[in-house]
């Protein structure tokens, strides 16, 4: 597997290959991904109380029964998420890694500290060693390292997301249904993750870019709790 190349790149080498026009599409649809960087860091904090499963703007892994073998399958893969968010215990160690902050100086329950790299090689080849974002938790002065969340391709399909973590054990949400606002409009009661705006037809009407799903599938882990309904929190 080669290493992940980031999209905006992908964008203009393939403008250059194509002619002028094209290059003007691929530096307009590399600035709208610049755009929705926002977007994605919102989808992650919404993760974290993504709990309403009747919110159109959500679409969630179908539950299921779990079995023996799904129940030790999880707890190899808890085992290995341990291991690898532990390490991320001082925080520092995470910024020396590459993992950046999400406004920290604005108050929250949680923080997020995402490494793009890892998002943008999770949906090329997933590995639970290497968690998109950790969470952690104000502290005095301090962060305290509560979890992580890991993301997997669109196109993963639920046959593919259980063979990461067993779906009877951990349900993997996405975000639907999103309309982009059109250059300059920051008006996020309307658009975005959260706004009023949830169909294609209504997006268009307001001049926005609809995505069917925004990013990948998502999936937020507290590997230090101690009773799976913690652990694997839906």
């Amino acid at each position: 597997m080669h290493p992940a190349i980031h999209p905006i790149v992908i964008l203009a080498v393939a403008g250059l290959l194509w002619g002028a026009p094209r290059v003007a599409f691929a530096v307009d649809a590399a600035e709208r991904l610049i755009e929705i960087q926002t977007l994605y860091q919102e989808a992650a904090v919404e993760s974290m109380h993504a709990q309403d499963k009747t919110d159109p703007h959500l679409e969630w892994t179908a539950k299921r029964k779990a079995t023996p073998e799904d129940e030790e399958r999880a707890a190899q893969a808890l085992r290995t998420i341990r291991r690898a968010v532990g390490q991320y215990k001082d925080y520092r160690v995470a910024l020396n890694k590459g993992y950046r902050p999400f406004q920290p100086s604005v108050p929250r329950p949680y923080y997020h500290f995402t490494k793009k790299l890892n998002r943008f090689k999770a949906p090329l080849e997933f590995d639970l060693s290497q968690p998109t974002t950790l969470l952690y938790r104000k502290a005095d002065r301090d962060f305290e390292l509560i979890g992580a969340m890991y993301t997997m391709s669109k196109e993963a399909g639920e046959q593919g997301l259980d063979a990461v973590i067993p779906l009877s054990v951990a349900r993997w949400h996405a975000h639907v249904n999103v309309c982009v606002p059109p250059k300059g409009v920051t008006d996020w009661a309307r658009f975005g993750i959260r706004g009023l705006i949830k169909t294609e037809a209504e997006c268009t009407k307001a001049d926005g870019w609809f995505l069917p799903q925004l990013f990948g599938w998502m999936l937020t882990v507290f590997p230090f709790e101690d009773a799976p309904e913690k652990i694997w929190a839906h």
